[in-house]
């Protein structure tokens, strides 16, 4: 199926302005639209500049906004968008470094503020050891599902507040905090509490 991907290209060495790029080619089943970048920088333009690297979505490197939803490249299937045009834009609520490639410094920057690791109760014991650090399957289930998170960066991209607001800590920052207030193990909560 042939299909036109209208791509965000920006390159602020050059460009006053960001404009959308169409590039039109055979669409097959079964490819992402990671596949569909990588097509256009291998066959059609070398100068298109986006993030990828497991392809599995795992590293969340490849999220950005295909049909003004953020998503992951490498999970979404090309031909399941149900359209023969893909518009294909960064995550917006960031600075947009090159074409596909948005800056994810305050992502970093706010899950770095919130301290996403175990901060103990006694710290020499901690460090040194005399037993385990176990958890029941129940403990573990308090915190699990918070991480999972892949520091895509897509659900800042979708906070309306985080648009108005940029000191907001935004939700991964915020599911981080407590993740760990929730960890069993840690006695951090006082410290992490969130401005």
């Amino acid at each position: 199926m042939k299909v036109t991907f209208k791509i965000w290209r920006y390159d602020p060495a050059k460009d006053v302005k960001p404009y959308f790029q169409d590039y039109t080619f055979d669409v097959k089943e079964g490819m992402t639209v990671l596949d569909c970048l990588y097509y256009i920088k291998e066959n059609i333009d070398a100068t298109l500049a986006f993030r990828a690297s497991c392809r599995m979505g795992i590293c969340g490197s490849c999220a950005m906004y295909i049909n003004k939803k953020p998503r992951l490249a490498c999970e979404t299937q090309a031909l399941s968008l149900g359209t023969d045009v893909i518009e294909i834009a960064p995550l917006p609520n960031y600075k947009n470094i090159k074409d596909l490639v948005p800056d994810l410094t305050p992502l970093f920057e706010k899950h770095k503020n919130v301290k996403p690791y175990i901060i103990p109760e006694n710290e020499q014991e901690f460090l040194n050891p005399t037993g385990e650090y176990s958890q029941t399957p129940v403990e573990l289930e308090e915190y699990l599902q918070f991480a999972y998170c892949i520091k895509c960066g897509a659900c800042l991209a979708a906070c309306p507040t985080v648009g108005t607001t940029p000191d907001f800590p935004g939700p991964q920052a915020l599911a981080q905090a407590y993740r760990y207030n929730a960890d069993n193990r840690d006695f951090g909560e006082k410290e992490r509490k969130i401005q």
